[in-house]
């Protein structure tokens, strides 16, 4: 049954998705990366028309964390990029054209950065974990100085002894300032009562996503397993998941395999959708909220 629910513009989304839960989407910085490499093996062609690329080949990524307010809770799915920690280099290799916001997206909020009880993090490449410190002096500080971090303990433990490929997107500038916040776990964790994160792997061998089945919800963060609404197919991972077999499987099992349910999927990295509901035969999307892209 589709969700009772009410959206909220405001520049940014706030979404009621019924009594207990509210998702709001905050700004957490823009990447415009390779669309090649987000579309793996599947021809330009066919993905160009599903995505929009520009004249540099990159499509635009949105790094927009998703605040989660429940039980009197402020829970945060991902982090953004942050402020000040990429060199000139680095913003033209990621195409970044805006960093963080969050701050200033709380505020309309009423909430502080010190307001954050958890994050909820899927796994620790760079353009989802940058924002959780901020340079002070010589070190890094953390931005969400109350929060408990949730990461998969896998994902964990490479993030702090990278290999040879992973050691060019989890930097240690983006762990040293919030390890005594971080709480591992194994598997599956039920953060509160109907929230779930859950381990898949296939992105990075740590990868999470995020279940939330409060009330009548049944939604999903599929993280980057499908990053976009044009990574709906099975078949189409990133040339930067480590494990793309395992992520095809993944996404038949939590997409494909549970369109019957009439799931809702929400994005941090989509430029156009927040969520998605597709309908049952996948060909077609039922319901969705766009981004509102007013004082952009």
């Amino acid at each position: 049954m589709p969700i009772l629910k009410e959206v909220v513009s405001m520049a940014m989304e706030s979404w009621h998705v019924n009594e207990e839960v509210t998702l709001t989407w905050l700004d957490g910085g823009v990447t415009n990366m390779d669309g090649g490499a987000m579309f793996g093996v599947v021809p330009k062609p066919l993905w160009s028309k599903r995505y929009p690329v520009n004249d540099k080949n990159q499509i635009e990524l949105r790094s927009d964390p998703i605040l989660i307010q429940v039980d009197g809770m402020n829970l945060l799915i991902e982090a953004g990029i942050g402020n000040g920690k990429f060199s000139e280099k680095a913003i033209r290799n990621y195409g970044i054209t805006s960093e963080s916001k969050v701050d200033e997206s709380l505020k309309k909020l009423n909430l502080t950065p010190e307001d954050i009880d958890a994050v909820l993090m899927t796994h620790m490449h760079f353009d989802h974990v940058s924002g959780l410190s901020r340079p002070e002096g010589d070190s890094f500080v953390s931005v969400f100085p109350n929060a408990t971090i949730y990461v998969e303990e896998r994902e964990w433990d490479e993030m702090r002894e990278p290999n040879m490929r992973s050691k060019n997107t989890y930097f240690r500038e983006n762990w040293e300032g919030i390890e005594a916040q971080v709480k591992p776990y194994k598997g599956q964790l039920e953060v509160v009562p109907d929230i779930r994160m859950i381990h898949t792997g296939g992105h990075s061998n740590g990868h999470a996503i995020i279940h939330i089945n409060r009330g009548n919800a049944n939604i999903w963060h599929m993280a980057d397993l499908m990053p976009t609404h044009a990574h709906f197919p099975s078949l189409w991972v990133l040339a930067y998941d480590d494990y793309p077999v395992t992520s095809i499987m993944q996404k038949e099992k939590y997409i494909q395999g549970n369109l019957e349910n009439s799931p809702y999927f929400i994005f941090y990295h989509d430029a156009k959708y927040r969520y998605i509901r597709f309908s049952q035969d996948g060909k077609s999307i039922e319901e969705s909220l766009k981004r509102n892209r007013e004082n952009e």
